[in-house]
C-alpha cells in the first residue's frame, strides 16, 4: 500500500499529469531553494565577515538578503503548488512576480553595499 502524498489537497484535484511536467516544476522549485539559500547565505557572510563597510549598512544589507533567502524560498513552494495544480487540472500555467521580487532584493541590497562602501 502506497503512503499517502503531500499536500493531499492538491493531489486530490484533477487528474494525474505527464510525469516530464512535474519534474520539470520540481526542478523549478528546487532552482528557487537553491536561490534563497545563496541569499541567505551571502547575508550571513556579509554580515560574518569584517568587511571595510558602515556597520549600519551592512547589516541593513544583511538582513535584506537574508530576508530575500527566506522569502525566494517561501515563493518557490507557493509557486510549485500553483504550477502542479494547473497541470493537474489542463490550466494554463499562472504567472509569477517572483522574479521581480528577487531582482528588487538583489538591486535593494547592492544599494546598501555601495552606500556602505561611500560611508565608511
Amino acid at each position: 500500500m502506497s503512503r499517502p502524498r503531500f499536500p493531499r489537497r492538491l493531489y486530490a484535484r484533477g487528474s494525474e499529469p505527464d510525469a516530464r511536467f512535474s519534474l520539470a516544476n520540481e526542478r523549478t522549485f528546487l532552482a528557487w531553494i537553491t536561490s534563497g539559500l545563496g541569499l541567505l547565505s551571502a547575508g550571513v557572510a556579509l554580515e560574518s565577515f569584517a568587511l571595510a563597510l558602515h556597520p549600519t549598512f551592512r547589516l541593513a544589507a544583511a538582513l535584506t538578503l537574508i530576508g530575500g533567502g527566506m522569502v525566494c524560498a517561501v515563493m518557490g513552494w507557493l509557486r510549485w503548488l500553483r504550477v502542479e495544480q494547473a497541470l493537474r487540472e489542463g490550466r494554463p500555467l499562472p504567472s509569477t512576480g517572483a522574479m521581480a521580487v528577487l531582482a528588487s532584493v538583489l538591486a535593494v541590497a547592492c544599494l546598501l553595499v555601495v552606500g556602505g562602501l561611500l560611508a565608511a
